[in-house]
Formats: structure tokens, C-alpha cells, sequence
């Protein structure tokens, strides 16, 4: 199962310390490559604290291109295009890179 979301703002803890994941309406069944790639996207040099070994990394670069397409169509625009004026991409392509995908 995947949260589609999941952050440190998105586990919150009962009374006895237990955790419990909260704004879960986006949660489906995916595969586990879809939610590193947004891991890695979403924290960029902090990813290494998500690593894990084993993923697929031919799965891994097409997300990172459907989720690449899916920002730049949407909530981001490119710089110094003639993309409808929004407000430009912030982010550093290096924290993006497949380079800290796992290996």
C-alpha cells in the first residue's frame, strides 16, 4: 500500500506514543518504486534516510519522468520558456537527480 504522500507531517502519535498515519484518502496500491521516487523528489539530499536497496531502477526513471511531466503540466512551470506565467520551479535539478536513487 502506498500513501502517495507520506512525510513527517503525516504521522502523528496517540497518548502511548503509537503512530498513526493521517490524510490517507490518496493511498492505493502501487508499486514500491512510485513512493521512492516521490521520496527522493519530495526531500532531495534527505532521501538517503528513505534508501533502501533492491528497487527497480528502470521503474524508478519512468515515475521520475511521469512525475517530472505531471509538475511541469501542472504546479510548475519552467523557466525562461513560453509556459503560461506561473510561478517558476525552485527546485535544484541536482536534488532531483537519479544519481541518489538507489543503486
Amino acid at each position: 500500500m502506498i500513501h502517495a504522500e507520506l512525510g513527517p507531517d503525516h504521522v502523528l502519535a496517540t497518548a502511548s506514543g503509537e503512530p498513526v498515519l493521517i490524510d490517507i484518502e490518496g493511498a492505493m496500491y502501487f508499486d514500491i518504486e512510485w513512493e521512492h521516487d516521490v521520496l527522493a523528489l519530495r526531500f532531495g539530499p534527505d532521501y538517503s534516510h528513505f534508501q533502501t536497496d533492491g528497487l527497480d531502477i528502470d521503474r524508478l526513471r519512468l515515475y521520475r519522468l511521469a512525475l517530472t511531466l505531471s509538475l511541469i503540466a501542472g504546479p510548475m512551470s519552467l523557466v525562461g520558456t513560453d509556459f503560461p506565467a506561473r510561478t517558476p520551479c525552485r527546485t535544484s535539478p541536482s536534488r532531483t537527480s537519479p544519481a541518489r536513487w538507489p543503486k
